[in-house]
């Protein structure tokens, strides 16, 4: 085996070091301030992680990092425009038309970061990695709420299971791009409606089997 140089070794070495930053592109990140806070708010979640590779854990972090800063970017832009035309003297059919349209740009905008955001994890982290940073990123709410109708309704069927299941991960993914903690919760109580449609149909009394439950908590000592 040769044995390669130290000067080649730092070559190769700064080499490397100048394609990450390239990727990651700092100099989009303007707002030094926002920067630390939303690099506080990615540590958290990978320190939850336990990955193990200080190279890889700060690789990691900017990018959950980048991923919050890019999402804020995009809502703060459109709800400016919206306020924007909000306060202008266009009719009132126009606004809504031009509303509509930024709020379709913002879908779409959100949709392709969000995709590309996904494929630059999956060059650090495996699928199970990936979905520990999608709970972090929206408070665990679909590990607990399945943990929840998991135990309030012990009798669902394998296809209601998988029917809760990939509502859940839906509405994971939508929380994932939303602008603020109420957003994100939003979304799930969007999609918990759907899943209690969907109960009540296949013929669940949620009402008593909720009352139900939370007698059987409070019984062991947990409020909830």
């Amino acid at each position: 085996m040769k044995k390669i140089s130290l000067i080649a070794f730092v070559s190769i070495l700064v080499f490397s070091l100048s394609g990450m930053a390239q990727q990651m592109n700092y100099k989009e990140f303007t707002n030094q301030e926002y920067w630390e806070v939303v690099s506080g708010r990615a540590a958290k979640i990978v320190e939850s992680m336990d990955l193990k590779d200080a190279a890889k854990e700060k690789q990691v972090q900017d990018l959950i990092a980048a991923q919050y800063y890019r999402l804020n970017g995009i809502h703060d832009t459109t709800d400016e425009k919206i306020e924007e035309l909000k306060k202008s003297d266009l009719e009132k059919a126009k606004k809504e038309k031009e509303i509509e349209k930024l709020n379709a740009k913002r879908e779409k905008d959100l949709a392709k970061l969000h995709k590309s955001y996904l494929k630059d994890l999956s060059k650090e982290l495996t699928a199970e990695q990936i979905d520990e940073v999608k709970n972090g990123m929206t408070y665990s709410v679909l590990v607990h709420t399945w943990d929840g109708y998991l135990d309030m309704l012990p009798d669902l069927t394998k296809d209601q299971k998988t029917y809760i299941w990939n509502a859940l991960v839906e509405a994971r993914e939508k929380a994932m791009d939303a602008g603020s903690s109420k957003a994100k919760h939003a979304w799930f109580g969007k999609y918990k409606g759907r899943i209690n449609n969907y109960l009540s149909k296949e013929g669940y009394d949620l009402n008593k089997a909720s009352e139900e439950w939370h007698e059987r908590l409070r019984e062991k000592g947990i409020e909830l």
